[in-house]
Formats: C-alpha cells, structure tokens, sequence
C-alpha cells in the first residue's frame, strides 16, 4: 500500500509556531520490524515508524524557535540536528504514523509555549517576627544549657 503525496496537502498545525504549521514535506517518515501487538502479523509486516524532522533547516522555524526547540528538547535531537520519534505502540503502520506526528506536535508545543513568569513572594512580616522569636528561644536554650564558669 503506498499512499500518494499530494503537494496541496494541509501543513501540521503546531499551537505557538509563528509560521503556524509544518509542511508535511519536511517530514520523513521511515519504517521498520515492530516487536509491539499483532501476533504474527509483526513477523511479516513494517509497523514501526520513525519520523525525522530536521530542526537545523526547517523553513517553517524562525532562529528564536529553534533556539527554544534546541533547548527544551536537547537531549532527544541527535546531533545532526535531527529530531527523531518511533511508534510501534499500534498494529497498523498508518496508526502508528499518526500517533509520531501527535507526539512530534506535543513536543513541539510544550518546546514553544510561553513560559510563566515567576513572581517572586513576600514573607509575611508575621511569619518573619515568628522566626526571629523562635530563635531566640532557642539561643537562650542553648546558652542556659551551657556549664557555668566556675568562680
């Protein structure tokens, strides 16, 4: 079964991507043995899949993005840049290609969302006297604990 490509195919939509979508173009897709469910089917069949999107050339990244890719998803681009995700979570090869490009979309939106910022908090000026008294009590147990000089 080989699925045609059609140029007018609709892009990927990515939330927080400045161009908006991936062109399925700059996809590849490979496939392979999968040991995952299908019984004997797994033997004879190529079910697992492999998508590749290359961060370094992708037209649809401006730099900032794939400075942010880079950084929250370091550890899983190779070093050619490239981006990899495998599937051999289902028995078809066409589940399995749609579950790679639902993960490479979650990825790439937790990558690019926009960052809270933290606010930093005040101690409240009664936690802080409490504090200040606690230690105090516990610096005078410790100096009445301490052996009188003798005399």
């Amino acid at each position: 079964m080989c699925a045609e490509r059609r140029d007018d195919a609709p892009g990927i939509a990515v939330p927080h991507l400045a161009a908006g979508a991936i062109a399925p173009g700059e996809l590849s897709f490979a496939f392979s043995r999968s040991g995952g469910p299908g019984g004997q089917n797994v033997n004879k069949t190529n079910t697992r899949v492999t998508l590749s999107f290359d961060v370094g050339v992708s037209p649809s990244l401006t730099d900032a993005e794939r400075t942010r890719i880079r950084g929250a998803l370091g550890r899983r681009i190779a070093g050619d840049g490239v981006l990899r995700i495998h599937s051999s979570r289902h028995r078809t090869q066409l589940a399995n290609r749609q579950a790679c490009v639902e993960r490479l979309v979650d990825l790439l939106a937790g990558a690019l969302a926009p960052r809270k910022v933290r606010r930093p908090t005040r101690i409240p000026a009664a936690a802080r006297r409490r504090r200040l008294e606690d230690k105090l009590r516990l610096s005078a147990r410790k100096r009445d604990r301490r052996q009188q000089a003798y005399e």
